[in-house]
């Protein structure tokens, strides 16, 4: 027993994983409308059953002894075929997916067969060798495949789910950026604090490696101007956020408008409606940036404008999916109403000439 067995289970097992590589290859493209629709629960069934293969390869192992070459052979194709009906029942429940839902599948199916391939391979390169250390590996590498079949029932059913979920990702991510923003401080003007009183000689200009500014030590020298700049930014974000909110609300509202077999305006609407929230978000990013000193006037003008008009956008795509907008559309105004006292805050003289004079500043005197 050594290599040429070896030999001849990885020739058969890279079969194998070529048959599988192309079936996996048709994930690429969602299911053409033409056929029936899968239930993701039957796929979820079908992902026990590849657990359960992984289980007996796994037992095959146990005792410290070297399984025989036709039981992993018949194990093999039994865990492959069983491997493919999972695939193709994948790509069955694919049908009137629309981009969100069908990556979602498509990630949760990868890391099925990423790591029955790294069980398979890794497992059968250790054959006939005297590596104990490597075959310890093995219940690591079955845990691995039970672990991406057990996180199959995690992953949506339906594109309102899959959207939803994502739109929930966008305001993780403005939540964690009104965060940074409050922690947003002004400059102080406490005559008794040690970092306001001038050096007296220029070795002390010179800081210590101690002293130098450290990314916590960033935003906390707002003059008044900036700090009430800053306030009002807080307050957009704050709004934008019950926005996100309330969308995901609403559009949870429409599962039962779903069609099993998808409605191609529905989901298009669903996914237009998404990338505006990505949009804003990408937006908010962009204001939290600009209040660190010195603030950027103009590029915070263009985040609140574009904000202003993903969500005019986002109400004219609900009008057409007859949900219930009043909460939207009262979450929209209140942040409307923040954007413009943004605005107006950016465009008065103080702000002007705060901006004016940083241009303005003569680096030769």
């Amino acid at each position: 027993m050594g290599r040429a067995e070896r030999d001849q289970l990885t020739r058969t097992l890279n079969h194998h994983l070529n048959t599988v590589h192309e079936t996996f290859q048709v994930l690429d493209q969602t299911a053409p409308s033409t056929l029936e629709k899968v239930s993701w629960v039957e796929v979820t069934k079908m992902g026990d059953q590849v657990s359960k293969q992984a289980t007996i390869f796994g037992m095959l192992w146990t005792g410290g002894e070297t399984p025989q070459v036709r039981s992993l052979e018949e194990n093999m194709v039994s865990y492959f075929n069983t491997l493919q009906g999972f695939l193709l029942l994948s790509h069955g429940s694919t049908v009137g997916a629309g981009p969100t839902l069908a990556s979602c599948v498509h990630t949760s199916v990868k890391q099925v067969v990423d790591t029955s391939f790294k069980l398979w391979k890794e497992s059968i390169s250790l054959y006939g060798a005297r590596n104990k250390d490597g075959k310890l590996s093995i219940p690591q590498w079955v845990g691995a495949v039970w672990e991406a079949c057990s996180a199959l029932k995690m992953t949506p059913a339906t594109n309102i789910t899959a959207i939803g979920r994502a739109m929930t990702k966008v305001a993780v991510s403005v939540k964690d950026v009104l965060r940074e923003m409050k922690e947003l401080k002004p400059a102080s003007s406490d005559p008794t604090d040690e970092s306001s009183i001038e050096p007296s000689t220029e070795a002390e200009i010179e800081p210590d490696d101690d002293e130098i500014l450290s990314d916590g030590d960033l935003g906390n020298d707002l003059s008044p101007e900036e700090m009430r700049v800053s306030q009002l930014a807080i307050a957009v974000v704050s709004e934008a956020l019950v926005v996100i909110k309330e969308l995901i609300r609403t559009i949870s509202g429409l599962l039962k408008l779903e069609n099993p077999n998808g409605s191609s305006n529905l989901v298009d609407s669903l996914e237009k409606l998404l990338n505006m929230c990505k949009e804003i978000g990408i937006q908010i990013d962009e204001l939290g940036a600009c209040l660190y000193p010195p603030q950027e006037v103009p590029a915070i003008n263009a985040a609140s404008e574009k904000i202003s008009s993903f969500v005019d956008d986002m109400q004219s795509e609900l009008q057409n999916l007859n949900g219930n907008l009043e909460a939207f559309s009262q979450a929209c105004n209140c942040l409307k109403s923040s954007l413009r006292q943004l605005e107006s805050e950016v465009a008065s003289p103080n702000t002007v000439d705060l901006e004016t004079s940083v241009q303005n500043i003569d680096l030769n005197s």
